[in-house]
């Protein structure tokens, strides 16, 4: 299972083969893990993954576990 790389930051471009893109807007957007691919925090397979460039999110209630990862320019959201 391929780990998310995101020590230089996240490009969707590197892992669009794996991921379906559910939703995008300006600044965010929501993908659907099709290939499997490991979280960059804990290392186990996400469901869903939300991409944010914002300085502030909102999240209603996930249902399940989730991971954040920060990077310079992104948060990201993993859903379990």
């Amino acid at each position: 299972m391929d780990r998310l790389d995101v020590s230089d930051g996240f490009d969707v471009h590197d892992y669009r083969h794996g991921l379906k893109l559910l939703k995008q807007d300006r600044g965010t957007m929501t993908l659907e893990n099709r290939q499997g691919f490991a979280c960059p925090a804990c290392g186990d397979a996400f469901e869903r993954l939300f991409v944010s460039e914002n300085r502030t999110n909102t999240f209603g209630n996930p249902g399940s576990p989730f991971c954040l990862v920060r990077t310079d320019d992104q948060l990201l959201v993993l859903t379990h």
